[in-house]
């Protein structure tokens, strides 16, 4: 299996490869590499698609997870990319990976040609969502993935009755609770960058749907406020994970995206 020996991390990736121009996908919190498998299918015949599973995540987790923030996460993207040799390219990131792309183009801005952010935002967790999360977390630590659980989280990154939960709740079953917890706190300390947002100059795509109840489409619009250079493509019905439960529309708005960035 493919790994990146990166930054001080061991880090599992997928490359399709070829000389197309690049765009690496970074997943959400509890998602993995396998979170992009539609826009991979949709876009790699005409550009290099890289995946990842970033710190505690996938084929990445260990069991051991020092403290980080998405400022390392930012790092370990960049430390990937040079080890592909890549120099430039889109990054594309969910939740998550959306905050840890910004961070990049903040701190790496000569490797950016553009931004998707899928689901995302600059500002920090909304507080009243916290205890909520916090008792999810403590219960998983605790009791592991009970089926309430499982399927409060699923509903939450997939939305209602989306056709593989399940495969993610197997996921979610192995997950370790260092990981667990490390994830989580570094998702709940995080900084709060809106007022950076200026600085990122970089053509971007802001994708949100409608019905997210983890990040509400009104922090998608402060994005496309604040960025200089973005464009915010709103998916009808879709929750977190839009690109996974409508990959069609998502799809769509990243393949214009990239025809326009790289023309």
């Amino acid at each position: 299996m493919p790994y990146a020996d990166v930054n001080g991390q061991h880090l599992y990736y997928e490359d399709t490869g070829g000389d197309g121009p690049v765009v690496v996908f970074s997943h959400g919190l509890m998602m993995d590499h396998e979170m992009f498998a539609p826009q991979v299918a949709a876009l790699r015949d005409r550009y290099r698609c890289i995946t990842w599973d970033e710190r505690g995540h996938g084929l990445t987790a260990s069991d051991e997870l020092p403290p980080f923030t998405y400022y390392d996460s930012a790092d370990d993207l960049a430390a990937l990319l040079d080890y592909l040799g890549v120099e430039e390219a889109v990054l594309a990131g969910m939740s998550q990976g959306g905050f840890l792309s910004l961070r990049c183009a903040l701190t790496h801005p000569d490797i950016v040609r553009g931004l998707v952010m899928i689901d995302s935002q600059a500002g920090p967790e909304l507080a009243e969502k916290m205890p909520a999360y916090t008792q999810m977390i403590d219960t998983f630590v605790n009791k592991g993935l009970t089926p309430e659980l499982g399927n409060a989280i699923a509903f939450i990154i997939l939305g209602q009755n989306f056709a593989q939960a399940e495969e993610w709740k197997e996921k979610w079953r192995g997950f370790k609770p260092v990981n667990i917890m490390g994830t989580f706190q570094a998702l709940a300390s995080r900084d709060d960058i809106t007022e950076r947002l200026p600085e990122i100059d970089k053509p971007t795509l802001i994708v949100h749907g409608d019905a997210d109840v983890a990040i509400p489409l009104e922090r998608a619009r402060v994005m496309e406020e604040k960025l200089p250079n973005a464009h915010l493509a709103v998916i009808p019905g879709a929750g977190h994970a839009a690109n996974l439960s409508h990959p069609e529309p998502v799809n769509q708005a990243l393949a214009a995206f990239l025809e326009n960035v790289y023309a």
